[in-house]
């Protein structure tokens, strides 16, 4: 039995170590928290949602971001900083918003999410996981009919790659979420995904991650490590900051947005650049009407905001902020966020019971995640799973069995090509 150390715990992490116990290695998951899914997973936007693939780098992306420059309640805001490596991240954006490298960027996700969406029904069932999931796919609703028809474009570019995403008139979609006939804003139509989902990416993590101890894997909570051990052009271990050293015969880096740091000093760059996204969770009162909050799962794609019913419960999430490292919240952010639900559905306006957050995802420049070893740059035995941008719950599941049919040595169920470093 071979020795492979998990580097985070949170949704990615703890799916990797749970797929890789079931092949039988002897698993240990590192994380500098207290527990499972406190930082990028702890509080996103509970979608599992495959009808999402398209990617932030599209044709469309420049002049939206251009337009977007300097408003502080931009759905998408990248703030100007003298900071390398996001410049360096923005050149390699850009040049992934051809039409086609969109279109082969869209079917690498889906893929993936195809899988990884029926992965999670199949552990869902075989260990009766309760996560406040629903099964009622997902809506996503338009304002603007430009933002409208590039989406039926796009809707009928992912029902190519096999995802079922339909259009659907204004009146269909208030027949799928009766809760959008009280807004106060136009809606014109929207496209629906029947086998999307929604759930608590936090409470999954924290089952399986119970469900991982059971069959043996070991979790080392509050440790954080500072360096990975390098034998010649092998990876042995890591060093903690106790000055600890772990080996293990395999290492998978899944710490997200701070992964490209663990490998810096290694002379690796990773394309790998934050993205501060925010959460508002709304505490419904009891006599919350079904008729006046959501329970689908809805994505308001001109404000970039979604939201989840998580039992009683809604979560509102989105958007985007490249400021580096940051996790201070921006209020701004906050008030927009919070007035675009209120006005989608007024009933919030009475709810003041809400809990702000924001988590940095890790964002590739096409959006489609690192799933490889690391052996082209030196660096035999370690091996990637980070990258996932707003889709690490999405994607999850899919991305740990990628990896552990690529480890076992296993022809994967589909090319892992794309997701390779390169």
């Amino acid at each position: 039995m071979r020795s492979i150390t998990v580097l985070g715990a949170g949704v990615v992490g703890v799916t990797s170590a749970w797929y890789l116990a079931a092949e039988g290695y002897d698993v240990t998951v590192i994380d500098r928290q207290m527990a499972p899914a406190r930082e990028t997973s702890f509080a996103n936007g509970g979608q599992i949602s495959v009808s999402h693939a398209e990617p932030w780098a599209n044709p469309a992306a420049f002049w939206r971001i251009l337009k977007w420059i300097g408003r502080e309640d931009a759905p998408l805001l990248w703030r100007l900083r003298a900071d390398f490596d996001q410049w360096l991240w923005g050149a390699k954006f850009l040049r992934e918003c051809t039409a086609a490298r969109t279109r082969s960027n869209i079917r690498s996700i889906v893929q993936l999410g195809l899988i990884s969406r029926r992965e999670l029904g199949t552990l869902r069932e075989a260990l009766a996981l309760d996560y406040d999931q629903l099964t009622r796919g997902i809506l996503h609703i338009y304002t603007d009919q430009g933002e409208f028809d590039h989406a039926l474009q796009q809707a009928e570019l992912m029902r190519e790659f096999g995802c079922d995403r339909v259009p659907k008139t204004q009146t269909e979609c208030a027949l799928i979420e009766p809760a959008i006939k009280q807004s106060t804003v136009s809606i014109i139509g929207g496209t629906y995904t029947a086998a999307d989902e929604s759930g608590d990416a936090q409470k999954f993590t924290e089952l399986l991650a119970q469900q991982a101890v059971a069959r043996g894997v070991r979790f080392r909570f509050g440790e954080t490590v500072t360096a990975l051990q390098r034998r010649g052009e092998c990876v042995t271990g890591v060093t903690l900051t106790t000055g600890e050293s772990v080996a293990a015969d395999v290492i998978v880096l899944a710490l997200g947005s701070y992964s490209p740091l663990l490998l810096r000093p290694l002379g690796v760059r990773l394309p790998i650049y934050p993205g501060k996204g925010y959460s508002a969770t709304f505490g419904l009162p009891e006599e919350a009407s079904s008729s006046e909050v959501p329970t689908v799962s809805l994505t308001d794609d001109g404000a970039k905001i979604v939201f989840s019913r998580l039992g009683k419960r809604l979560r509102v999430a989105g958007t985007a902020e490249f400021t580096g490292y940051d996790l201070t919240l921006n209020p701004a952010r906050c008030d927009a966020m919070v007035k675009r639900a209120r006005r989608l559905f007024p009933a919030l306006s009475n709810v003041e019971d809400i809990e702000y957050w924001a988590g940095l995802r890790p964002v590739m420049p096409s959006n489609v995640p690192l799933i490889s070893e690391m052996r082209s740059a030196g660096l035999a035995g370690l091996w990637l799973n980070t990258g996932h941008g707003t889709l690490g719950w999405t994607l999850a599941c899919g991305s740990a069995r990628l990896l552990s049919d690529l480890i076992v040595g296993r022809e994967p169920e589909i090319n892992a090509e794309p997701y390779r470093f390169k």
